[in-house]
Formats: C-alpha cells, sequence, structure tokens
C-alpha cells in the first residue's frame, strides 16, 4: 500500500476516522455549480478518481485519443492539498487525474466506460488495499450533458450488477497538480513494490477488457 511512504504521525490520522465527506464545507462543493473547462487547440480535459492516481494515470495513457493525463487532487474543500494533506483523510480531496483527450477520437462517455471498466465499482471509500476518502471514486461532471451520461451509465452498470456502484459524481471545481515526483510514476519507477504488485496487475486487466481502446 501506498500508505507505507507516509510517516507514522499520518498513518495515525489516515486509519482513525475519514470525515472529510461529511461536512457543510464538503456539501458546499457537491452542490456548487460546475466549471466547465475550455477546450483548448481542439482538445478537452476531463477528470476522474478511482483509488491510487498511479494506476489511474498509467490506464488512461494508454487509451486511444487520450494526449496526457496529470495526476493531482480534487472533489475536496481546501485550498493547495498536498499528498501528505489529502492522506489524513480530512481536506475531502481525492486522489484525480486530468485526462487531455482528442474528443474527435475518444469521447467523454467512452472515457466514463475506461473508469468504470477498470475499477471495482461497488468498493467504497477505495480500491484494492488503498483505502480511505483519499482514494474514493467520484466522476466528475463539467456540464449537465456530462452529468446525465454518467449517471445513465452508473444507473446501468447498477443494473447489471445487482449492487450499489460507489462512485460519486460530483460537479467540476478545481483540479490541483500533484508534486512532481507523482507525475508518471510507474514510467519512472517501474521496479517499485507497488507498481509490480498493484499498479500493472490493474492495467493489464483493463487491458483485457478493452483491448480495441489500447493505442497501438
Amino acid at each position: 500500500m501506498k500508505s507505507i511512504l507516509l510517516s507514522l504521525s499520518l498513518i495515525v490520522l489516515f486509519s482513525c476516522q475519514n470525515t472529510a465527506q461529511n461536512s457543510p464545507k464538503q456539501d458546499a462543493v457537491t452542490n456548487a455549480d460546475p466549471v466547465e473547462v475550455a477546450m483548448l487547440n481542439g482538445k478537452a480535459k476531463a477528470y476522474f478518481a478511482s483509488g491510487c492516481f498511479w494506476c489511474v494515470e498509467n490506464i488512461y495513457e494508454h487509451v486511444n485519443g487520450v494526449d496526457e493525463v496529470i495526476s493531482g487532487y480534487a472533489g475536496g474543500h481546501t485550498k493547495n492539498p498536498t499528498y501528505e494533506s489529502s492522506n489524513t483523510g480530512r481536506t475531502g480531496h481525492a486522489e484525480a487525474v486530468e485526462v487531455t483527450y482528442d474528443p474527435n477520437v475518444v469521447s467523454f462517455a467512452t472515457l466514463v466506460d475506461v473508469y468504470f471498466g477498470s475499477q471495482n465499482p461497488t468498493q467504497v471509500n477505495g480500491q484494492g488495499g488503498d483505502r480511505g476518502s483519499q482514494y474514493r471514486s467520484i466522476i466528475f461532471y463539467q456540464n449537465d450533458a456530462q452529468k446525465k451520461i454518467i449517471n445513465e451509465k452508473k444507473a446501468a452498470l447498477a443494473k447489471k450488477l445487482n449492487q450499489k456502484v460507489a462512485a460519486e459524481v460530483y460537479p467540476f471545481q478545481k483540479f490541483w497538480i500533484a508534486e512532481d515526483y507523482h507525475q508518471d510514476y510507474e514510467k519512472h519507477n517501474p521496479q517499485n513494490p507497488y507498481i509490480q504488485n498493484v499498479s500493472i496487475p490493474r492495467y493489464e486487466r483493463f487491458k483485457a477488457k478493452f483491448p480495441e481502446l489500447i493505442k497501438q
């Protein structure tokens, strides 16, 4: 687990209580009007949280039509979150990614399919061994059309599984870029035990499900 990277004090904070989702400040985030990110040079941006951002960044970087993926933090009520502060579970932020993509090649709807198809959709507050509100699943929408796509796909998946889908649906507000050492982490640290035992197997499972979406 990535928690081994934290100091003992932060591990204690992490294990005690994650109340970030239940506060007036967090309610203001979830009830806000969405912020729409303007397209630039024909490219759009989408935002997802699905457990460890090292894993999610690597998955989306392999999707055809995706130009760039950046790891960061989103969904919380504090400014300038860091890896250490978000891991306390008190900022409301989750580890997230910013996906820059060409909508003429891959649609937002397909990116949502990638999202649900690359995680355990029923796990609350985490993915695998990474647990806590900072690892919870969130899909961010920027307008009503995206919100409709997300909710319809979430409902269809819940019906198919006959279980509740854990992903929260948030209006996008702001994405905070993570520290430099988190960017392209799998690429720069291929022998890291977490990468070997968690991130790579997660990507391989996704690749087996959606071979047609993978870049050649």
